[in-house]
This record gives structure tokens, sequence and C-alpha cells, in this order.
């Protein structure tokens, strides 16, 4: 087909500059609120005042609401108070952002604030939960991890409104040694130890048996230091299959969303 605006018998100038030949309209803003059900819903606290305030949002104006569950609501504003804005919302349909395996990312606590964007760029890729752990060779060490909490939450949260999602991921406390990371392995599907010194091939575990592919997945990355012989053992004895990355070394915030894209891509997930 010839793109309009072009001339039949003239092939179109590929170097040209994108004009879009309409106005292209926004998508519409999203918010979280477990306080929705019966066909009403409201916003209060910092959303409502972000909505009713900084938004400047006026009686009849629609957002998307997602409740904890996945479920998405096209919210119609009803009425608006004092730090609190009020919907008549559609019924319910799940959100198409939400990927058909749940992963919960394991990432070995970096230094210089490094997590945030690990947290901001795994929450676009669609991890369901960030819990980060101390292991023998991390270089960081726990400080003032409750208030931490709240902001990397925050971070979470606006990246999943930013990118769409049905869901606010979480983010746990750190974990205090490897050993308890993998305490927590069996309650996984799968779980897959990326370990600098090599392993089994990625490709070759994913998408999995089609009859039972795996829903839950943990993926576990280490820090700057990397794991020791020993963490590497006790992830296998824990039911954890030892993957490798090829033969480059990746950084510690770099091997989390190269693990997540590739899990997503092998599970259709990026399609």
């Amino acid at each position: 087909a010839v793109p309009a605006g072009y001339a039949q018998n003239r092939m179109p100038d590929l170097h040209a500059p994108y004009r879009p030949t309409r106005r292209e309209k926004p998508l519409p803003h999203r918010y979280f609120t477990t306080d929705i059900g019966g066909g009403r819903a409201a916003l209060t606290g910092p959303d409502a005042h972000h909505l009713a305030d900084v938004m400047r949002g006026r009686v009849g104006d629609t957002v998307v609401l997602c409740d904890a569950n996945a479920v998405e609501y096209t919210g119609t504003i009803t009425a608006i108070a004092s730090g609190r804005v009020e919907f008549s919302v559609s019924e319910g349909y799940p959100s198409a952002a939400e990927p058909s395996v749940e992963v919960t990312l394991y990432a070995g606590y970096p230094k210089q604030g490094k997590l945030e964007d690990i947290i901001r760029h795994s929450v676009e890729l669609g991890v369901h939960r960030v819990t980060p752990f101390f292991s023998r060779y991390c270089v960081a060490a726990p400080k003032k991890e409750d208030a931490k909490r709240e902001r990397y939450s925050r971070i979470a949260a606006e990246a999943a409104k930013q990118c769409g999602r049905g869901i606010l991921p979480e983010v746990t406390l750190p974990l205090p040694d490897f050993a308890a990371v993998c305490d927590q392995l069996k309650t996984y599907d799968l779980a897959l130890f990326f370990y600098e010194c090599g392993g089994v091939p990625l490709r070759s575990l994913l998408p999995g048996d089609p009859a039972r592919p795996p829903r839950k997945i943990a993926l576990i990355t280490g820090s700057e230091g990397g794991f020791s012989p020993q963490e590497a053992a006790a992830a296998a004895a824990a039911g954890a299959v030892t993957v490798g990355l090829g033969p480059r070394i990746l950084r510690c915030e770099t091997a989390p969303l190269a693990v997540l894209s590739a899990v997503m891509t092998l599970t259709g997930n990026l399609e």
C-alpha cells in the first residue's frame, strides 16, 4: 500500500521526518484503587490531589482505574471534593498489559542507587515482585531499609502507571543473606539462578512443557561481586537451575533487565 500523501508513481522518502496526518489522542491517565465495586469507585490522598489539582480533572472526564487483581475499569468522574474524587465505572475487564507468567526478581543488592533503575525498568518489562537480597560478595550494606522500601515502592508505582500495568508490583524488604533466598524457591514452578561462571542456555528451559508451562518463575541475579561457589551450590540444592548468559560478564544492573527481557520473549510476552 502507498502511504497517504504520496503520488502513486513515486516512492516515499524514507528519510523524511514523521508528520502525523491527524492529531494523536493522548492515553487516558491511570490510577490504582481498592475502593471500587458496585459500579462506583473513589480516589483519595495523593492520587485524588493529582487528578483534581494537578491534572485539573473535571466532572465527566474519564480515566483508567485498576484494582489490585489486574482488572481495569473506565471511570467517569461524578464528583470532586477536597481529597476525594468519585467515579461511575464500566464493567471491569482483564488488563492486557499483565504477562502470562508471574515473575519474581531476586536481585543482589547493588550500590549507589542502582536498585532504583532496576526496579523502574523491571516493572516496565512485566515483573510481578522485586526482592533485593544481601549475599557474600555484596558491596552494599543494610541501611535504613524501611525508608528505602517506601521510596522503592513509589518508584514501582509510578513506573506501573507510566507503562500501563494492571497491578502495582511489590518491592519487598531485602533478604538478609542468600540462604533466605534459597528458602523461598520451593514456592515457584521454575527457579533460575544466573551464574557468571555459566550454565545451561535459557532457551532450553523456556517456554517449557506445553502441557504444563511454568506460571510462577523466580529469577536470581547477583550484585557487583557475583556469587560464591558455595552460594551456587546452595541454589542448586534448593532446586534452582543454573543458567548462563553467554561469554560476556554483565553488570549487576544489566543482568536483571537482560534476563527479564529474555524470559518475557521466550514466553511470548513481548509480542
